[in-house]
């Protein structure tokens, strides 16, 4: 009796394409974050912090609002899926912003960028911690690397830095806190992609983000001199908030829905 032939397991290699789909999308936000860091330090030199961060969600919700309507084949929202959505938007757009956009006054872009680069270090520990997923030794390497990347920028100084040492240490630290905040944003956007679309979370986040800026920025605005703001600055100011609030966060929800965290940590 003739048997079956059987058909050999795809090699190691071999990935569906919305998985290497989901690694690309996942790389360009990160490429994104870490452009949008280094614009930043012009503009918060030309607006107030707060100001900036209420403008950046105002800017990205106009650009958003048609992402704001529930699919038709979308689930009613249950109270868990509301409170990591406010949780996802205070620690990853509100704390964040103020952490990076003061961080970033202070210290260099070159210390700003290279502090943010652990971010996917950071996002593979919370993963470990806190969702218990497991990290391979590679994961593992990466997370040293960063550690030592850390420690060689903490006994380092520029000159620019050394004559204002204690801003710049603070100014690090307060982007290491931005870090953190963004780790803990993409092991929350995890839980999110397994109830709303990638473009729906954006856009809701991004609405917490502005109400939960609204009060301070609104104070700002009210005693502000527009008109003193150069015009390369506002089309600066715009490629900034929809890169922060539209590109950036629909890529990374994206990829995330397609890999978990820790993938999501190791992607390039």
């Amino acid at each position: 009796m003739p048997t079956a032939a059987v058909t050999p397991p795809p090699p190691p290699w071999h990935k569906a394409p919305h998985h290497l789909t989901a690694y690309l999308f996942l790389a360009l936000s990160m490429s994104l974050v870490g452009g949008y860091v280094a614009l930043s330090k012009p503009l918060v030199a030309a607006l107030p912090v707060f100001l900036l961060a209420w403008l950046r969600f105002g800017i990205g919700g106009l650009a958003m609002l048609h992402w704001l309507k529930k699919p038709a084949d979308e689930a009613p929202m249950t109270a868990a899926t509301k409170k990591w959505l406010f949780l996802e938007s205070l620690l990853g757009n509100f704390l964040f912003s103020i952490c990076m956009l003061y961080g970033v006054s202070m210290t260099s872009a070159v210390s700003a960028g290279m502090i943010m680069a652990s971010i996917p270090a950071a996002v593979a520990l919370m993963s470990w911690a806190f969702l218990r997923e497991r990290i391979g030794l590679r994961v593992w390497a990466a997370v040293a690397c960063a550690a030592l990347g850390m420690g060689l920028l903490a006994f380092s100084k520029s000159e620019a830095e050394a004559a204002s040492s204690s801003n710049a240490l603070l100014g690090n630290l307060l982007v290491f806190g931005a870090v953190l905040c963004e780790a803990a944003y993409a092991v929350i956007g995890k839980k999110l992609t397994h109830a709303l679309n990638p473009k729906r979370i954006s856009a809701l986040i991004n609405l917490w983000g502005f109400v939960l800026m609204t009060p301070l920025g609104l104070a700002m605005a009210l005693r502000f001199d527009f008109f003193a703001v150069a015009s390369g600055t506002w089309l600066l100011l715009l490629f900034y908030a929809l890169a922060a609030s539209v590109w950036t966060v629909w890529l990374w929800m994206t990829g995330l829905k397609k890999s978990p965290p820790r993938r999501a940590a190791s992607s390039p």
